[in-house]
């Protein structure tokens, strides 16, 4: 047997699977968009059968680039979390689209739950805070609103999961309803310190406990899937959430050792060891991983839109026609011209936590053209990281580097306004897919490839580009103190 490693990244915007050696080296991958549906305003979802037939045809488009499934070793799986999906137990097939994590449709019900004096207690059993982008609630809405998922509440049938819960039950043909640690504890629906979803929590929220899967490691001899699929069953070795899959992908497996990742939203996580975080600033405790039932945990803050705004440049405005334009338009002016912009288009998240919120674009005049505006969303970047920066620090975490992947970490002069405007170096990995890259680490970790999953990360991680911090006090000042005001019209 070889030592591929067959990973299944599925992000927001698209579905990949990528075969990595052990080495760490991306052999091959395929890649699938996804379609999004936005019902109504603040709504967002995915029709789980296309994620799930999108990921098997990459999957197996890219097995002959391997020599067969013989050639792989083991499976891992890294998915954008928070996401839900409900499916019938009995048929095997979903009951509703799946609800988004960058859905806002929750509001009101988290707000009822906010005025009803529940957020302290929730936040201490769950690291979490009472917003809608959590699993728990979305969950709820579903059984309030869609009378499919109710009558198969009601049948005992009901299967509630987020996507990576989803493709094992579909990998392993119905026989594992399962999620990792890392995933489990974003649902509103775990306590960091618990084993297993907790009933309290799920009476809280009006989720039936016998509709959630039950809470594995993120690492190990998982699940194996169905024989009929590939040829031959593989096992399914690594199992983590994004994010968590980006922080290891990056080796901060230490205490204070810290990642950001820029793709659809941005999401900054620092390590905490063994131990459990507490925020006093409405930062977020996490599980970065789960090893033989041990749990190392982590402090994060989310903002909800980065790679995103280029996005809606690129297909809204019109002002680019690919998203690495924006670069060579940042360079051509020497700043924004006074244009600041804020990208609450779904809400603010860490540390502000206003989902009523929506997007400014301040500082307009005549002067302003296509170059300011791709500018001032690239500074957004900057400006959203240094309020997360302000809040771990805070919270008795600051950060003495910054490890940036995910898409945008490619765009070499946003790297380096980040280094300039948070005043830290930045080191960014000669392969920015770190998300994968994690997840093919706790695969192997998971399968014996390696002694554990330290080792794992020491080999299979790559160079470094180094960015240090080079601008002038008075211009940062000036910078943030722009940013704060159109912040506050925000």
């Amino acid at each position: 047997m070889s030592d591929y490693i067959l990973v299944l990244d599925e992000g927001t915007t698209s579905t990949r699977a990528m075969l990595f050696a052990s080495d760490g080296v991306l052999v091959a991958s395929a890649q699938e968009p996804l379609t999004q549906h936005y019902p109504q305003s603040g709504w967002v979802e995915h029709d789980p059968r296309e994620i799930w037939d999108k990921t098997l045809a990459c999957a197996q488009n890219i097995l002959p680039k391997a020599g067969g499934a013989a050639m792989i070793a083991c499976i891992g799986i890294t998915n954008q979390r928070e996401t839900v999906v409900a499916w019938d137990r009995a048929t095997g097939e979903p009951l509703t689209n799946a609800i988004v994590w960058q859905d806002r449709r929750t509001e009101p019900f988290c707000m009822a739950l906010r005025e009803a004096g529940h957020e302290a207690g929730v936040q201490e059993r769950t690291g979490l805070l009472l917003d809608p982008y959590f699993s728990g609630t979305k969950m709820r809405w579903m059984l309030d609103n869609v009378p499919e998922v109710r009558a198969a509440a009601e049948k005992g049938t009901l299967a509630f999961g987020t996507v990576e819960s989803w493709l094992v039950y579909k990998l392993t043909g119905g026989a594992a309803h399962i999620t990792d640690a890392s995933n489990a504890s974003r649902t509103l629906l775990m306590g960091l310190e618990d084993a297993q979803f907790d009933e309290g929590l799920c009476d809280l929220f009006g989720v039936p406990r016998a509709a959630l899967p039950g809470v594995v490691d993120t690492s190990g001899p998982l699940a194996m899937t169905d024989a009929s699929l590939f040829g031959r069953a593989i096992p399914i070795t690594g199992l983590a959430g994004d994010q968590q899959a980006a922080t290891v992908g990056q080796g901060c497996l230490a205490p204070g050792q810290t990642k950001a990742t820029y793709g659809t939203g941005a999401f900054v996580l620092t390590c905490q060891g063994s131990r459990i975080p507490r925020s006093k600033n409405r930062l977020l405790g996490t599980v970065l991983t789960q090893l033989d039932g041990q749990r190392t945990y982590a402090i994060e803050g989310s903002v909800f839109v980065a790679g995103s705004l280029v996005q809606w440049l690129r297909d809204s405005l019109g002002i680019v026609e690919v998203a690495s334009e924006t670069e060579a338009l940042a360079r051509s002016i020497p700043d924004s011209g006074g244009v600041v912009i804020v990208p609450a288009l779904a809400g603010l998240g860490a540390p502000h936590w206003r989902a009523e919120a929506r997007g400014v674009i301040a500082g307009l005049s005549f002067a302003s053209g296509k170059a300011e505006l791709a500018r001032a969303a690239l500074e957004a970047m900057a400006h959203q990281t240094h309020d997360l920066a302000e809040a771990f620090a805070a919270d008795g975490a600051p950060w003495q580097t910054l490890r940036i992947d995910g898409g945008m970490a490619a765009n070499d002069w946003m790297a380096q306004d980040l280094a300039d405007v948070l005043g830290v170096t930045v080191e960014r990995p000669g392969f920015v897919e770190t998300t994968a890259l994690g997840a093919a680490m706790l695969a192997a970790a998971g399968a014996g490839l390696y002694p554990d999953l330290a080792s794992a990360c020491q080999t299979m991680r790559g160079r470094l580009a180094t960015f240090e911090p080079a601008m002038a006090d008075e211009v940062r000042d000036a910078r943030l103190a722009a940013w704060k005001k159109a912040l506050g019209a925000s």
